[in-house]
């Protein structure tokens, strides 16, 4: 097995997170509270890298078996699968050699072949001969649109180079152009729109050759997407894997294109109340069996209008067409507040319906 770590509940979901050539499983660090809110989250070290040792691995399909190791080990049957750069060759490879181990897939700054054999040979050499020493400069270069983390590339300079070099023969082996076609979990391809290891023409490669894969493209990342843009990173995977009850309840009463647009703009700060509302008002409320969705949104339009909380009332009023309610009940639930909560207040509510009906 190699190395690796468990966060999370232990009754959550399995997710499994690949690394990138010469990291750790500490690239995933910025993604793992979020995550692990909800998924058992393994997070692994290829051969020589991290706490693994290097290994006998001559293919992707090697270090593919690797990960299954640890993945028995960990008691997953099947389990979603994210990884970055030879991260995601190897969730590809999973999906291509063991399709009914992996629910859903994501490839981040990825690639269906990673160029000519001879480069990953030639780079191969190098750090056989002198160690990853010499590969900094040009790394830190591909790796970071913005500042350089000295800790990831900490973790490039303390990299066995057998370990390291038997990754980059792997590499050279490496092409599923021809079989991407065959890959049946539900798919995420997020570019680096800087990256120039795997341009955005990889990831479209990709997305075009999976069947129903979605492509996210990250503005201001380089090829280590998960620390150049961990929040939008983040919101990418959550959208992407599955819903717990109570995102699916919010999604299906305020609109995908609303929860999308919330969870895109969720920072460190507001992430914890996020993750209290999705869980408490969704999943705990509108999911209890006492009174349809009609009554709730009845309900829910009567209290914005009582506090005067008018944007989120906007969203309600949407959210009331969705669970059923025609223009005219709607109209009715504002009149009804104007006599228990008063003509200005329901003066400032129509007014908003108005506006929300218009668009609608």
């Amino acid at each position: 097995m190699v190395h690796h770590r468990l966060d999370g509940p232990a009754d959550g979901e399995p997710l499994i997170l690949g690394p990138s050539l010469g990291t750790s499983l500490r690239l995933w660090e910025p993604q793992v509270a979020a995550l692990a809110r909800t998924f058992r989250v393994l997070r692994f070290d290829l051969p020589g890298h991290g706490g693994s040792p290097a290994a006998p691995v001559a293919t992707v399909e090697d270090l593919a078996a690797l990960v299954l190791e640890t993945a028995d080990a960990a008691g997953f049957g099947s389990f979603h699968y994210a990884g970055v750069s030879i991260g995601g060759a190897i969730g590809a490879t999973l999906a291509l050699r063991h399709p009914g181990r992996v629910r859903s897939l994501a490839m981040v700054c990825s690639s269906a072949r990673f160029g000519e054999p001879a480069a990953w040979h030639d780079r191969a050499r190098l750090v056989r001969a002198e160690g990853t020493g010499p590969l900094l400069e040009s790394t830190a270069a591909r790796w970071f649109a913005g500042p350089p983390r000295q800790a990831l590339l900490d973790d490039l300079a303390a990299a066995d180079p057998e370990g390291y070099a038997a990754c980059c023969d792997a590499l050279a082996g490496y092409d599923v152009r021809a079989e991407l076609s065959a890959i049946k979990a539900p798919t995420l391809v997020v570019a680096g729109r800087d990256d120039p290891a795997t341009p955005p023409a990889h990831a479209r490669e990709l997305a075009d050759g999976i069947p129903g894969a979605t492509l996210v493209e990250l503005a201001g990342a380089a090829h280590l997407a998960p620390a150049d843009q961990p929040e939008r990173l983040t919101a990418a995977l959550l959208a992407h894997l599955p819903s717990t009850p109570g995102m699916r309840v919010r999604r299906e009463v305020l609109g995908d294109a609303h929860v999308d647009r919330a969870v895109a703009r969720t920072t460190p700060f507001t992430r914890d109340f996020q993750d209290f509302i999705t869980r408490y008002a969704w999943g705990e409320i509108w999911t209890r069996p006492g009174l349809d969705r009609r009554t709730r949104s009845c309900v829910t339009l009567t209290a914005l209008v009582a506090h005067g909380h008018l944007e989120e009332l906007a969203m309600h009023v949407r959210a009331a067409l969705r669970n059923g309610l025609t223009p005219d009940e709607i109209g009715e639930v504002l009149l009804q507040s104007a006599v228990y909560c008063g003509v200005p207040a329901a003066n400032a509510a129509f007014a908003v319906a108005q506006r929300v009906l218009s668009e609608e």
